[in-house]
């Protein structure tokens, strides 16, 4: 077999195809990997590889096309059949030459991932993958070139039949989807679906699954052209048993195993079956999910509203992984075609295909598909493009919904402008199962019974003295209050302050501005204060967290009897406290970080945020900046700011039953820290990737094409 392999490759070699095959295929993925990785500054190279794909379907039966068909036309395939070799050993030794070959392309495109890593934060596991999976996919194309050579003489008709077959199973799973076709058949025709198993190498999944078809496919088509082979090779005379006989049940039994290889594949959990090593972890589930599963003990229906094969993978894989992780949650498919009043029982709406609808007992929740994906809208082209997805968010708080006998209320103060909180902020409340309603306090003699937090989000005009006598009313009684603070409204704000200081909170004059640069983003008001580690910031804890931009410092007791202080943020030892800053100094300062600690201004740590628990058991949180809770703040820090306020919120209404429990999984972005790539980095890598390298191949094909025809 070695013979027959080193006497391929060298073939190969000694031929233009070979070095034409390399060069063709580097040459595209060079101009791929220079627009999307260089001059794009992609970090993966899935988008690079997807490009080179249908190229492959074109270049590899130009590769396998002489491989048999040429033998068979000139006769030399009798020297091979009449060695004393096994036909297994020719064809897989002819093989390993062609996979060799492209082997060498696939060896030259794992080395743009290390060059990538230089220019910025690289995932070489997700990268690497996508690699694994073309490679395969390669792997699968040139055996079934390999086995239609075997078919043909004509080496012209094998590789039309080749392409025509390879473009089959490029285009099985589209067509399969366009058209309305019975279940058994479409499954049928899935049997020959070459992307798919693609597609999840190229995101991020390792699947068992897949890996067992591209495997098992390879190994089918090397046999029935050993089959094809054998057949040839062996001469039977009509008193002797029949070798077609025994050719076509050999088929018939290899084709069989192959099926249910595949077929027992589907079996295998996807806790053993799946890798997921996309860097969001978008196809697995969050600790903080599992551990909510382990603790479930309620029985829980997650019906999905649609045909299992229209629902998107993402979906169904995120609730198979419900379903395994959970004796008590089930899952089924509704077709609503089939069950068109299915839907009303639960809701009026009209849930798009892969909707969800989660219920235990008599309560139940709606989760939409529509929900499940973020977007963000680029407004210069009006195009629009995915950030994340929140579907195992949403499912997690259903769940928790569903299982809840009471849900906690939390009020948003108003009457005195308070800044309404952002989407990112009201959503992350309606994660964590709690109801958010506004209250003013002119319409009600005291703050409800019913409330378990109240939020008093940058108020702009001070409170009355009956204001405060309500609020401190409630706190008495063990009640919870949130309280971020305006600097543009701060100092006009006496009751508000009065409100603080009988918690001994007073708040500084001056914005704090930090002359650390590891302490802030860009400008110096724009501050990246370090999170302590408490209860209440688990999960954001550290430097470069949280942006708290244009905050006001804080001051408390040091020695306190009554009541006990938690700092949750402070700055760097060089902030100090700039005296006078209006949001008209601010904006002429944007793009211009020269501010500087001038004389008089004393340098030191400042406290942004702080947890005061009283006596009584209740909880105040203050904050020196609102702009913390805000949509464009949080966006900075890929989420974090939100999951700052939720924590606060849980901690609040942890002593409430339904809340005791409470877990809120963040969406799983789909943003990813682009490369910082240079335009020398682009034109040298470009150059070299897309020219030098398919150039001198190409060359050096044609050389010893021109040199052997001379001799």
């Amino acid at each position: 077999m070695l013979a027959i392999f080193k006497r391929e490759f060298k073939s190969l070699f000694q031929n233009v195809i070979g070095w034409l095959f390399v060069g063709v295929l580097l040459a595209l993925y060079g101009l791929y990997f220079t627009v999307y990785n260089l001059m794009g500054a992609y970090p993966t190279i899935s988008y690079t590889v997807h490009g080179v794909v249908f190229v492959v379907l074109i270049a590899v039966p130009i590769l396998t096309m002489r491989s048999l068909a040429e033998e068979r036309k000139s006769k030399t395939d009798q020297l091979l059949l009449t060695a004393p070799i096994s036909v297994f050993k020719i064809v897989f030794g002819k093989f390993l030459a062609l996979a060799a070959t492209y082997s060498i392309v696939c060896g030259v495109i794992c080395i743009s991932p290390v060059i990538l890593a230089h220019y910025g934060t690289v995932d070489f596991a997700q990268n690497y993958i996508a690699v694994l999976g073309f490679w395969l996919y390669g792997l699968v194309c040139i055996a079934i070139g390999l086995f239609i050579s075997s078919l043909f003489e004509n080496q012209i008709l094998a590789a039309i039949i080749s392409f025509a077959v390879l473009f089959a199973g490029y285009m099985m799973s589209a067509v399969v989807s366009a058209l309305s076709l019975p279940t058994l058949i479409s499954k049928v025709l899935n049997c020959y679906d070459l992307m798919t198993p693609l597609s999840n190498f190229l995101s991020g999944n390792l699947e068992l699954s897949d890996l067992i078809y591209d495997v098992s496919l390879i190994a089918l088509m090397i046999f029935l052209t050993t089959q094809v082979i054998l057949k040839r090779r062996w001469s039977v005379s009509a008193t002797k048993v029949s070798f077609t006989v025994f050719s076509t049940s050999g088929i018939i039994v290899g084709v069989a195993v192959c099926i249910l290889v595949n077929f027992a594949a589907t079996y295998i959990p996807d806790k053993y079956a799946t890798i997921d090593v996309t860097t969001s972890k978008l196809y697995s589930l969050t600790e903080d999910t599992k551990n909510y599963l382990d603790s479930l003990e309620e029985d829980i229906t997650v019906y999905v509203i649609g045909k299992e094969s229209a629902v998107d993978e993402i979906v169904s894989k995120m609730v198979n992984n419900y379903d395994e992780a959970s004796k008590h949650i089930s899952v089924e498919y509704v077709d609503t075609e089939s069950n068109p009043t299915f839907v009303s029982n639960y809701t009026d709406a009209d849930l798009s295909t892969g909707s969800l609808i989660v219920v235990c007992g008599e309560m139940s929740k709606v989760v939409s598909y529509d929900d499940m994906y973020e977007y963000e809208v680029d407004y210069t082209t009006y195009s629009q493009s995915v950030t994340g997805y929140d579907g195992e968010g949403l499912l997690t708080s259903a769940l928790q919904y569903v299982t809840s006998d009471d849900l906690p209320v939390i009020y948003q103060l108003e009457g005195h402008d308070e800044t309404s909180l952002s989407s990112s902020y009201t959503d992350a409340v309606s994660k964590a199962n709690m109801t958010l309603e506004t209250l003013n306090l002119l319409t009600v003699d005291a703050i409800p019974d019913d409330c378990s937090a109240l939020i008093i989000h940058a108020p702009q005009t001070d409170f009355s003295e009956d204001d405060v006598a309500k609020i401190l009313a409630y706190m008495a009684q063990g009640g919870n209050v949130f309280i971020t603070l305006d600097f543009n409204s701060a100092n006009d704000l006496t009751n508000v302050k009065s409100l603080l200081s009988n918690y001994s909170v007073s708040v500084e004059d001056g914005l704090v501005a930090d002359m650390d640069r590891n302490y802030y983003y860009q400008l110096q008001y724009f501050l990246l204060p370090e999170v302590k580690n408490t209860d209440a910031t688990s999960d954001v804890f550290g430097t470069m967290s949280i942006l708290a931009p244009y905050s006001l410092a804080l001051t408390y007791p040091e020695d306190a009897d009554v009541y006990t202080y938690t700092p949750l943020m402070t700055t760097s030892e060089s902030a100090v406290l700039k005296q006078g800053v209006t949001s008209d100094d601010i904006s002429q300062l944007k793009g211009n970080s020269s501010i500087t600690a001038e004389e008089g201004e004393a340098q030191g740590t400042y406290t942004l945020g702080l947890e005061v628990d009283t006596d009584n058991g209740g909880t105040l949180f203050v904050y020196g900046s609102s702009y913390i809770f805000t949509d464009s703040a949080n966006q900075y820090v890929s989420g974090r700011n939100a999951e700052l306020f939720t924590d606060n919120l849980s901690l609040m209404t942890s002593d409430e039953e339904s809340s005791s429990n409470a877990v809120v999984v963040a969406s799983k972005s789909y943003d990813m820290e682009y490369l910082t790539t240079s335009a020398n980095a682009v034109l040298i890598f470009g150059i070299v990737f897309g020219i030098l390298i398919p150039l001198l191949a190409i060359v050096l094909g044609i050389i010893i094409w021109a040199l052997r025809r001379r001799r």
